[in-house]
């Protein structure tokens, strides 16, 4: 069979590339092309665009940017009537991939949603476009199913891929001495993946190292963006940089400062303590405060369904606001005694799935019925 599979981010490309290797297993004969990133391509994917061109991040980034995009969408939408696919799978990354679906079930094709949008957070009337557009909806988080099944709409929950990730992570026993660290605790600093969130957080992040001398600092960088880019946000020497380690540093941290994003659950699944940050425009952090609908930004506060961790957001994302929390996970024994059984409660919500594999499985299944 033919799949055509889109993903817009980095997080989507890692998932994504699980999810065609498990098509490839349930279906050898699989001819597979798509959007999407490094990994789906080497995963066996024929990749049409890199998810980099349309990685625009906040309300504000995307109005900027919205001719670009329409252009996007055209190419897409033509490439699709091209390729004619038994099926479009689309994985998170909402604006583009709902409009996406629109088009491909106008023109009588299957429409799969791997990952579904974070609808439940905000505009939660998108619930009934989905259920119009979407054959069969894969979800990776434990509430997802009850926030359907309120509108009569069955989904599969299939775990969370993010957990099978972390679980099948074999640590390098390298890591200290491949990347020249000393022997000092680390904090790892997770600034995101994409460069609006670097240039955002970065530079706060590492400007409380003065009142943590004992500690080494940490940063999870990606490939993406070169050494002089980080160093712009690096007001010490003495911090170091490891690209694309970050599950090796999660194994090795004493406490993460972590950017909202997946990345806060990564972390929660590696047993850190952690201080979640995020700031954005003032324009789309604006916007965003009118129409988000839920009481917390990290997913680890989300799945828990209470506040596990500290979230600093805007206005409290200050140096001497990160200090203050990054001391009580570091040295309040209860607090970080709390917010590790927070964290085995969200394990437990969870559940141990085969997450990519659960996936492919059903697809297949859905598409010879």
């Amino acid at each position: 069979m033919k799949y055509y599979i889109i993903a817009g981010e980095r997080s989507g490309d890692l998932h994504a590339s699980n999810l065609i290797k498990q098509l490839l297993k349930q279906d050898p004969q699989a001819i597979i092309r798509g959007w999407g990133g490094d990994m789906m391509q080497a995963a066996g994917m024929d990749l049409v665009h890199h998810y980099q061109e349309m990685a625009f991040m906040g309300f504000a980034e995307v109005l900027k940017n919205l001719g670009k995009i329409s252009g996007f969408l055209k190419e897409c939408k033509a490439d699709i009537k091209s390729f004619w696919p038994d099926v479009v799978i689309l994985v998170d990354y909402a604006g583009f991939n709902l409009r996406i679906a629109k088009f491909a079930k106008a023109q009588g094709l299957k429409v799969f949603y791997y990952i579904s949008p974070k609808i439940w957070a905000w505009n939660q009337g998108r619930v009934h476009k989905i259920k119009k557009l979407v054959d069969r909806m894969f979800v990776i988080m434990p509430f997802e199913e009850d926030f359907y099944g309120r509108y009569d709409y069955k989904v599969d929950y299939i775990g969370n891929p993010v957990n099978d990730s972390v679980t099948d992570h074999a640590v390098n026993p390298d890591f200290i001495a491949k990347n020249k660290l000393n022997n000092k605790p680390i904090i790892a600093v997770l600034p995101g993946s994409r460069k609006q969130e670097i240039e955002n957080m970065l530079q706060v992040m590492l400007s409380i190292l003065p009142s943590f001398r004992d500690y080494q600092f940490v940063v999870a960088g990606v490939n993406n963006f070169s050494k002089e880019f980080y160093a712009a946000y690096n007001p010490d020497t003495n911090i170091k940089i490891v690209y694309d380690q970050t599950y090796d540093l999660l194994s090795y941290a004493k406490a993460a400062l972590v950017t909202s994003g997946t990345a806060t659950l990564e972390t929660a699944l590696f047993d850190v303590p952690q201080v979640v940050c995020y700031k954005t425009s003032k324009i789309s952090y604006t916007i965003g405060k009118m129409v988000i609908k839920v009481p917390y930004i990290s997913l680890v506060n989300l799945i828990a369904g209470k506040p596990v961790v500290t979230e600093l957001i805007q206005d409290d994302f200050t140096p001497k606001k990160i200090t203050a929390e990054l001391k009580e996970i570091l040295f309040d024994k209860y607090f970080i005694k709390k917010q590790k059984e927070g964290y085995a409660s969200i394990r437990q919500k969870i559940g141990d799935f085969r997450t990519a594999e659960r996936a492919a499985e059903l697809m297949v299944s859905y598409l010879k019925q």
